[in-house]
């Protein structure tokens, strides 16, 4: 079987970004092997944000994604609606999504199943196609169900993951920085006869009308011991 395409990953996609993708190959990839008379599979990941990456097997699949999500119509619209299974049992006498039914007719899919996993602010969409008609009824109670469970529930263990990253870099960054700022809180502490309080106030002001991080600021106080800054300091303590 042919390595599963990616689908709308821009240029320049960062590599957190694209671990999602190389979930959805994985899905793709396995749940077409492992269901009888399918011909490719197509997974993509739908939330608030802007990306919705997207995997194929082959690539005239990436058209029926694409005509789903630039007309809004199709079976990955309706089961998302839904919330349940959309089963396609055979697109040459099926009358609805006559845009997603031109694409998938001349591409030579007949019939076609999308089943929808919903997880913490996300779904997961996995669509199995086939060459015949009414093969693929069976989908949404078969391994396939299973290989898109786990991979909607990997998805977001993922993220969760990255996410507690981000946040120790954050709380690393701030403890890293924390000495400079107890420094020069003291030195304007010093300079303005004030208490702690006071002084961490106005080395944020200073931070927030500098543009410039609150480190950035502290640094430059602490250089200069306060000299030289002893008017503007006086000025953004009131």
């Amino acid at each position: 079987m042919p390595e599963p395409e990616h689908v709308g990953l821009p240029p320049g996609e960062s590599p957190e970004s694209a671990l999602p993708v190389r979930r959805l190959s994985q899905l793709v990839e396995q749940a077409a092997r492992c269901t009888s008379d399918c011909c490719g599979a197509s997974s993509m990941v739908l939330d608030d944000g802007a990306e919705r990456p997207a995997a194929v097997t082959h690539p005239d699949l990436a058209g029926l994604v694409a005509v789903q999500l630039r007309s809004g119509e199709g079976p990955i619209p309706t089961a998302l609606e839904r919330g349940e299974p959309v089963d396609a049992a055979d697109l040459l006498s099926d009358e609805r999504w006559p845009d997603y039914r031109a694409v998938a007719l001349d591409a030579g899919v007949r019939s076609s199943v999308t089943l929808p996993f919903r997880r913490s602010g996300l779904t997961v969409t996995l669509s199995l196609y086939s060459f015949r008609a009414g093969a693929l009824g069976d989908v949404p109670h078969g391994p396939a169900h299973a290989l898109g469970d786990l991979a909607a529930t990997c998805i977001v263990r993922d993220r969760s993951y990255r996410a507690a990253l981000t946040e120790l870099d954050q709380l690393g960054a701030a403890l890293r920085t924390r000495p400079v700022v107890d420094q020069a809180c003291g030195i304007v502490m010093h300079v303005l006869g004030c208490d702690a309080e006071a002084a961490f106030t106005v080395l944020r002001r200073i931070s927030q009308g500098t543009n410039r991080k609150l480190a950035e600021v502290a640094s430059v106080v602490v250089e200069k011991r306060g000299r030289g800054l002893e008017r503007e300091l006086v000025s953004l303590s009131g």
